[in-house]
Order: C-alpha cells, then structure tokens, then sequence
C-alpha cells in the first residue's frame, strides 16, 4: 500500500512539472534560447565572454572620424623630345612643338589627425612635390593644408589644417602589439571612400624592405591599397598603432601582405617636425652589414657575430677616432651589434653631442672607442 502511494506521489509529481513546463514553453518560448548545446543564442554567448568583441564597430566609430582623405595636385614639366629642337624641324613646324609643356597630376591618399592644432599624419610620398593639398573629413568638410615638415627616411609627412572643432585619433602604443593581435586599417583606398578592412598582426620590426632608409615596419594581413597609404592602423580598442604605408604586390593590390610605420616612430617624427620643422637624428658616418659565416671566414674573423663596418666616412665622427672599414663592430653601448636595423635606430635615436660607446674587434683584438655622435644629413 506504501509502495503504491508512493508511486502515485511521484507519477503526479513529474507530469505537474511536464505540463508547467510545456505551458511555459509554449507562452515563453525566449526563455530557453541559448540554453542548447549548439544553439546560436550560445555561441553569441560565448563570444562576448570576454575573449573578444563580437563587432569591432565601437573601435572604428572611435577612430574613423579622425581619418581623413588627402588630395594632392602638383604641375609636372614634360621634357621635349631633342628632334623637335633642331633647327630644319623649326623651320617647316615651328617652335612650338621645341618649347615644354605642362601638366597637373592629381593623387590621393590618406592622413590621420592627431591633435587639436589641426595637425595630420601622412606618408611622405601621398605629398611629396605637391603644390596644392586638401583633406577631406568623414563629415564631409574639406579644407586646404600645408606641409609643417617631412621625414623622407620613415616616409612620414606632417601636415596642419587649419578646420575648426576637429576629431583627434587617439595613439596607442605600438610597442604592446603581439603576432595575432587584431587590427583593422582605415583610409581612402582607389578613391571609393573611407573603407575599413581587418586583419591581423603578421609580423612586428620588419626591417630590409628596401622602402625607406629607417624600417621597423608592423606587417598586417589587413587589406592595404593604393590610396591607404597615411591612413590608420587600429588595434580593437579604436586606438592608432600604426600608419599604412606600403604593400608587398606585384600587381599595386592587396596580397595580404601590407606595412605600417608604428605609431612610436610617427610620434617622434611629430614631436621633432612640430618643434624644428624637420627630424632630428644621430649619426657617426659608418655604413654597415651583417655578419654570415662565410663573410667571416672570407675575412679571417673568429666569429660571425656583428656587424662588418664597409665604409667609413671621411671627416664624419667615426672617422675622427680611428674606426677602419674592416672593422668588426660587436657592441654599441654594452648591446649586442647583431642586426644592422636595430644599431642604426639606436645611433639615430640620439642627439647630436652624445658619446657612444663602441666595442669593435680589428686584427683579433677587441678595443673600446668613444665616438661623438652628430646629426644625420639630411642626404644620408
């Protein structure tokens, strides 16, 4: 009889809960979406978990107003053709056809504002030669713009506009970027308007490219074009950690391949640009390579490891304490002379009256020198 009671209990029990939950399906069928092992509702779940944004529309909305389209326009001489200056050509034709023509070229690119003096970071080559510069907003406002000062060797420019009640591009810090991170670039690519293509982080210090003389490029997979260039590289917080600059292409599209100048480079060529109107750099008049086994061997070195100092400049600090190509340069300031990229940002990182100290090797002795360092040329 117990047994009997008991089984009645829980008969009734479990088909009350049935039919309530069935009600409450039926009436509020909201309440279970997301709950299923494999239902969408889960993974949008999952993907907000704090393992990343599920859009990254919130970074560009921070970042995208600041970027700007840069218009260029410069008049181009057209060298004549040396037939048409000859003096039986004149005689039948004229000398209208002996005398240069002139043509205007226009060209676009990209720019980033990055304070409220109106001052707009580009690539040296969206602008170089231009006569004639202006920047158009998101918004659609255009204004014109000058040349504040260039920096041919990290192909940067600055350009200042004078628009009121500007959005300003906040900085990041490039030097916190890791393989992967995400980012999206941002620009005028082709002249289609502004466009925001993502990818990721492919590489960080890329360096020997053969576009500029100071590289230390961010590699993206970010879909870079032409038109992209000065534009921004923004990591998924909205902040700029780089300036689009240059593509790996055979074509002049996108391979995946792109290069930006980090923004830590960019705020130094701001910084000094602002302030003397052009870039300050270090420099000892050396030129150099990088040691391989077979260089070492060729050159009756006892290790590969430095640099091998090919040319020495006349006059040029280097040369004032002694230092001969030859030479096997193993350290500047107690750290290691592995990478010629690397030494050369350190000496250009300095000021014109720092001493350096050099550790070299020369006929299997190691010596120490001290060399003042001097302002890089603009030439060099």
């Amino acid at each position: 009889m117990k047994l009997y009671r008991l089984f009645t209990f829980l008969f009734t029990s479990v088909t009350t809960g049935l039919a309530a939950a069935l009600i409450v399906l039926l009436l509020r069928p909201d309440l279970f979406q997301g709950t299923w092992l494999g239902d969408a509702g889960d993974h949008t779940a999952l993907a907000g978990s704090g393992k990343g944004p599920v859009s990254y529309a919130d970074a560009v909305a921070r970042a995208a107003p600041a970027v700007v389209n840069v218009y260029t326009s410069k008049l181009t001489r057209t060298s004549v053709n040396p037939l048409f200056e000859e003096p039986l050509f004149k005689r039948f034709f004229g000398d209208s056809l002996s005398k240069p023509t002139y043509r205007r070229e226009n060209s676009l690119g990209s720019g980033v504002i990055v304070n409220a003096n109106g001052y707009i970071l580009t690539n040296n080559h969206v602008i170089n030669g231009a006569s004639e510069i202006q920047v158009v907003l998101r918004d659609g406002r255009q204004f014109a713009a000058r040349v504040v000062g260039r920096d041919p060797e990290t192909d940067l420019a600055v350009l200042q506009t004078a628009g009121g009640e500007l959005p300003i591009a906040t900085l990041g810090d490039s030097r916190q970027l890791r393989v992967g991170d995400v980012v999206m670039a941002i620009g005028n690519p082709f002249g289609v308007g502004q466009t925001v293509t993502m990818g990721i982080v492919s590489a960080t210090g890329r360096s020997e490219l053969g576009i500029s003389t100071i590289e230390n490029f961010i590699q993206t997979d970010a879909a870079i074009n032409p038109g992209n260039s000065g534009g921004a590289l923004i990591n998924a917080r909205g902040e700029v950690v780089g300036i689009n600059t240059a593509i790996f292409s055979d074509t002049g599209a996108s391979h995946g391949i792109g290069f930006a100048v980090p923004v830590r480079i960019a705020k130094v060529a701001l910084e000094q640009i602002s302030q003397h109107g052009r870039v300050i750099r270090g420099w000892i008049g050396i030129s150099a390579q990088e040691v391989t086994p077979a260089l070492a061997e060729s050159f009756g070195l006892r290790q590969a490891d430095g640099l091998l100092i090919s040319g020495v400049l006349e006059g040029g600090p280097a040369d004032k304490v002694g230092i001969r190509p030859g030479d096997l340069l193993l350290k500047v300031e107690g750290k290691p002379a592995n990478r010629a990229s690397r030494v050369l940002d350190l000496i250009a990182g300095r000021q014109p009256g720092d001493a350096l100290t050099l550790t070299l090797e020369r006929a299997g002795k190691t010596l120490e020198v001290e060399v003042l360092v001097a302002e890089r040329p603009a030439e060099q």
